[in-house]
């Protein structure tokens, strides 16, 4: 075992503290009795609004190594920090798409740890983030096999049985790309700072452009690599998908749309390869073009009309970073990471400009 390439988790943050003991008796009552031996508590350092803590147990139990999710201090549950439906999602998907983890169970006694909380099973394996880890490489016919499992992963989800599966009630079904088109340009325009684009064009291209729903299915939401769990013995093979919470039913390509914004290829300018979150620009690893083609002849859709959903993924990722820029701008944060976002905002802008200028000739 490829030990040293395994994600671990840090000490825990005092200000991210809970009390081990409650969460410890409320399993019990729940019927997982690990005895009276406190397990180790450690804490990741990822997921940008849920909280992810490492709970391990001796190795004599059984789901012994598990992972306790929940918001951040002082965030009731709702929309993004609803644990209950993120729990849910994943239990009842996991017979359908067995790369979800196992949940072990949810707690809403907010007398246990001041909120709600889930607990399920750890995934041991290789988070790929912006670079692999140390010592680890992937030859070019490894990143490719791996680039292909990536998106054969998402078109495994996009065909669940979502009837078979009960989770028809996840979503407001048809009129999906109509709702997003509308709710983020809502949110940019209540994001936006004296020193940002104003997006009108962008904003009024996308409405005068949206097509119908190609079709209404399971969508993640946030599907990038750095979500995804590796065999760390067999790095091509994808064993998790994780972070669930904005998991919906909608348009299959406007997931596709969003994931590919994240997508930074080899051949990108500076500053989107400056901003790269997952190891996509190895070589062998394919371009957001062949990506499209690939997973359009799979799932059996016309690609012609993508420019309309490449420009939505770019505009939606400039509405998530104005967001957390807007936060800065106001002092809401102080984080040093977050002061020149405002300049990323105008690049996506410029990004989206040049894909609509070019999708006219």
């Amino acid at each position: 075992m490829t030990e040293q390439f395994i994600d671990q988790a840090k000490a825990l943050r005092k200000s991210d503290a809970f009390d081990i003991n409650a969460v410890h008796q409320w399993l019990k009552s729940q019927g997982h009795d690990y005895g009276d031996e406190l397990p180790e508590v450690k804490q990741f350092s990822g997921g940008a609004s849920n909280l992810t803590y490492h709970v391990k147990y001796p190795e004599q139990y059984t789901h012994n190594d598990l992972i306790l999710r929940r918001p951040p201090i002082g965030h009731k549950a709702a929309g993004a920090h609803d644990m209950k439906r993120e729990f849910s999602v994943m239990d009842r998907l996991k017979p359908a798409y067995p790369y979800v983890p196992k949940m072990i169970a949810f707690c809403d006694d907010d007398s246990v740890i001041g909120g709600d909380f889930y607990i399920m099973e750890r995934m041991r394996g290789v988070i790929p983030r912006g670079n692999l880890p140390k010592g680890m490489s992937l030859t070019k016919e490894q990143a490719q096999s791996l680039c292909y499992s990536v998106i054969d992963k998402l078109i495994d989800l996009h065909q669940v049985d979502i009837q078979a599966a009960n989770l028809t009630d996840l979503g407001k079904g048809q009129g999906y790309v109509q709702r997003q088109v509308e709710g983020w340009s809502r949110r940019y325009v209540q994001s936006k700072t004296w020193n940002v684009p104003s997006f009108k064009k962008t904003m009024q291209w996308l409405k005068d452009n949206q097509p119908e729903d190609v079709s209404t299915c399971l969508i993640h939401n946030d599907y990038r690599m750095d979500n995804l769990v590796l065999n760390p013995d067999n790095p091509g093979e994808i064993i998790g998908v994780l972070d669930w919470e904005m998991a919906t039913l909608g348009d299959p390509l406007m997931d596709l749309g969003g994931a590919l914004a994240y997508w930074v290829q080899a051949d990108d300018d500076k500053l989107m390869l400056s901003i790269r979150r997952q190891p996509s620009h190895l070589p062998g690893m394919l371009t957001r073009q062949q990506i499209v083609d690939y997973y359009c002849e799979k799932m059996g859709f016309d690609a012609s009309n993508w420019p309309f959903y490449e420009v939505f993924g770019l505009f939606r990722l400039a509405v998530i970073a104005q967001q957390i820029y807007f936060r800065y701008h106001h002092k809401q944060t102080d984080n040093p990471a977050f002061k020149h976002f405002w300049l990323f905002v105008h690049y996506l802008n410029w990004r989206c400009k040049k894909i609509i200028k070019n999708s006219k000739k």
